[in-house]
C-alpha cells in the first residue's frame, strides 16, 4: 500500500492554542501524532512510503478562494513586519485573530487583524511560519494518493499534517487551512464519479461547504452531533445539499457515549448511500478521534470497532484514497491507524 507522508509539516508547530474559556494550552494536533503512526507503519510488511508530487496551486484554487489562499501564505510575514515582540521571539507566538467576522455582512479588510477574523473560524488554527508550506505539502500527499488510487485502480494513504476537513473554501478552523480531502476528491471528480466519507468525530464543515451545492462529488460524514460537539453551527440531520446538490450530501450526528454498535449501525447506513451513488472512487477523511478515551472526542469506538469499520468500507471494493484528519489520543493513536488500514492493503 502506499503511503505519502512529508517531513514538511514539522515547521508547522504552534507553541499553543487556546480552549473555551480562554485557557491556553499546548497545541494537540503535533508531530509527535505523525511519529506515532509512522513508527507503527514501518513495523509492517506492506506499508510503501513515498514523498508527494508537486501538483501546484491549481488543484488547491479549484476549490479554494484565491485571496484565502493568499492570506495563508503572506500572513506569518505580515505578522512579524508588524509587531517588534513577535519578530524578537517567533518561537514564542501563534498569529490568532482577536475579533471574528460575523459572515452574513462581513468582507476582508486590508488589516492583517481583519483578514485573520475573516479567513479564521477559531482559536485551533493558528498560524507560524511553517504553516503555509506544511499545508501545501499536506495537500500534495492528498494529492499523490488520489493519483495512486486513480492510476493503480486500489487503494492509498496520505499521512496529512495538518488535517483538512474543517477548512472551508475560504476559511481556516479546527486544526485545518487546506482541505485536503475535498482537493483529492474535487481532482478525482475529473476522471469519475466520487463519494467522500468522513469518519472524524468531528463533522466535516469545510468539506460539506464545499460540495454543499454539487452533485458530482456525493459527501457524507459521521460525527458527533453539532449540538453538543464542535463544530457546532453545521453537521445536523437536516442539512441535505442546496441547489443541485440537494440530495447530494448527509449528516450522521450520534450522541455522546456512541460505541461500536451504535458507530457500525449508523456506518452501514452511509454504506448503503454510496453503493447508491454508486461511484467509481472513494476518499475517506479517517479520524482516529472517535476512539475511547481520546481527548478530544465523546465516543467509546474500540480497536476492534476501527478493524470492523475498515473492513466494512474496504468491501465496497473502491479504489480509496485514505486521508488523515484528527486522532489525539497519541499513545494508542499509531495502532489504530494500522488497524483501520489493514483492511485497504
Amino acid at each position: 500500500m502506499k503511503i505519502f507522508y512529508s517531513e514538511e509539516h514539522r515547521n508547522h508547530y504552534p507553541p499553543f492554542e487556546v480552549f473555551d474559556g480562554g485557557i491556553r494550552v499546548p497545541y494537540y494536533e503535533n508531530p509527535d501524532r505523525m511519529d506515532r503512526i509512522l513508527t507503527e507503519l514501518k513495523k509492517t510488511d506492506w506499508a510503501e512510503f513515498s514523498a508527494p508530487e508537486d501538483f501546484g496551486l491549481d488543484p488547491i484554487l479549484a476549490v479554494h478562494d484565491r485571496d484565502y489562499i493568499n492570506f495563508l501564505a503572506s500572513c506569518w510575514d505580515e505578522w512579524l513586519a508588524s509587531d517588534p515582540e513577535v519578530a524578537s521571539a517567533p518561537e514564542k507566538h501563534a498569529f490568532l485573530p482577536a475579533t471574528f467576522a460575523l459572515r452574513r455582512k462581513a468582507r476582508p479588510t486590508s488589516s492583517l487583524r481583519g483578514r485573520g477574523g475573516y479567513y479564521i473560524m477559531d482559536l485551533s488554527a493558528c498560524i507560524v511560519a511553517g504553516t503555509y508550506k506544511a499545508a501545501l505539502a499536506s495537500a500534495n500527499c492528498a494529492l499523490s494518493a488520489a493519483n495512486s488510487s486513480f492510476s493503480l485502480h486500489n487503494s492509498s494513504f496520505a499521512l496529512c499534517r495538518p488535517p483538512g476537513h474543517h477548512a472551508g473554501k475560504d476559511y481556516a478552523g479546527g486544526y485545518c487551512f487546506i482541505n485536503n480531502a475535498a482537493v483529492a476528491a474535487n481532482w478525482l471528480s475529473q476522471k469519475g464519479k466520487t463519494a467522500i466519507l468522513d469518519i472524524d468525530y468531528h463533522g466535516g464543515n469545510g468539506t460539506q461547504d464545499i460540495f454543499y451545492e454539487r452533485d458530482d462529488v456525493f459527501t457524507i460524514s459521521i460525527h458527533g452531533d453539532p449540538d453538543f460537539e464542535y463544530p457546532h453551527y453545521a453537521g445536523f440531520a437536516d442539512e441535505t445539499g442546496a441547489g443541485k446538490g440537494i440530495g447530494f450530501h448527509r449528516n450522521f450526528p450520534l450522541p455522546k457515549d456512541t460505541d461500536d454498535s451504535g458507530y457500525i449501525a449508523a456506518l452501514d447506513e452511509a454504506l448503503n448511500d454510496i453503493q447508491i451513488f454508486a461511484p467509481e472512487f472513494l476518499v475517506l477523511s479517517f479520524g482516529a478521534d472517535t476512539f475511547d478515551g481520546d481527548p478530544l472526542g465523546l465516543f467509546h469506538v474500540t480497536r476492534d470497532g476501527f478493524q470492523k469499520i475498515g473492513q466494512r468500507i474496504a468491501g465496497l471494493n473502491l479504489p480509496t484514497a485514505v486521508i488523515m484528519e484528527g486522532g489525539y489520543s497519541n499513545a494508542a493513536l499509531g495502532e489504530n491507524t494500522r488497524t483501520l488500514l489493514e483492511n485497504f492493503k
